[in-house]
C-alpha cells in the first residue's frame, strides 16, 4: 500500500483520479473518520471492498460528487431538501433510490435506499473531480473498531488496498445516520 500526503496527491492528482475511475481501492480521509473507498460504479471493486471488510451483504453508501447528483439519481421531497441544505457535512442521508440510478446492485445490497454523503472535506473534491460515486465505508473489518491513525489499521485491509491518503490521526466519529423518510437519526459511535 502506497501512502499518500494530501500535497503528494495534489501533484499525482490527474494520475490517481484515472486509478479512482478504473476501480482502485484505497483509504481516504473525510471531516468523520477514514474510510474505504472505489468506483460505486464498477461491481468487482465494490464486491473486494465486500470481501475485505467481511461485509458480504449489508448496504454501503456512497461519497457523491454534488448535490445534483442526488437530485438525478434519488427521490427528493420537501423534508430531503431541507436536509440537502446542511451538505456538506457529518452526515450520511438515507434516501430512497430513482429506477433509473446507475449504481449496480451489490452497492445497496438490493434494497431501493442508498446511503449518501457530501463531506466537509477537502477530499470531497477529488470526488467531484472524479465525476463519479464513490463507496464510503469505515476503513475497519466489518464490526471491528475503526481506523483513525496508521498504527491501527488492520493489516488485511492494509494488504487489500492499492493506497492510502494520510493526514494524521483522526478524533471523530462516523457520520450521523439519517433516514428522512422514517425521521430517524441515529449517531454513530
Amino acid at each position: 500500500m502506497e501512502i499518500l500526503t494530501e500535497t503528494e496527491l495534489t501533484y499525482r492528482k490527474t494520475e490517481i483520479i484515472e486509478k479512482i475511475k478504473n476501480g482502485a481501492l484505497f483509504i481516504y480521509p473525510t471531516d468523520t473518520i477514514y474510510g474505504i473507498g472505489c468506483n460505486a460504479l464498477k461491481a468487482k471493486a465494490v464486491q473486494a471492498v465486500r470481501k475485505l471488510k467481511n461485509r458480504p451483504d449489508s448496504p454501503l453508501s456512497i461519497l457523491v460528487p454534488s448535490k445534483e447528483w442526488i437530485r438525478q439519481y434519488c427521490i427528493i421531497t420537501p423534508k430531503t431538501e431541507e436536509w440537502l441544505q446542511k451538505l456538506p457535512g457529518p452526515y450520511t442521508l438515507i434516501l430512497p433510490l430513482k429506477e433509473n440510478n446507475p449504481l449496480p446492485k451489490i452497492v445497496t445490497g438490493g434494497i431501493a435506499t442508498i446511503g449518501i454523503r457530501i463531506p466537509h472535506h477537502w477530499f470531497q473534491q477529488i470526488v467531484v473531480e472524479t465525476n463519479t460515486p464513490i463507496i464510503t465505508t469505515s476503513a475497519n473489518k466489518h464490526g471491528e473498531p475503526f481506523m483513525t491513525k496508521l498504527e491501527n489499521l488492520d493489516e488485511d485491509i492494509q494488504k487489500g488496498v492499492e493506497f492510502m491518503i494520510y493526514e494524521g490521526e483522526k478524533e471523530g466519529h462516523p457520520s450521523t445516520l439519517i433516514n428522512i423518510e422514517k425521521e430517524e437519526v441515529k449517531r454513530r459511535s
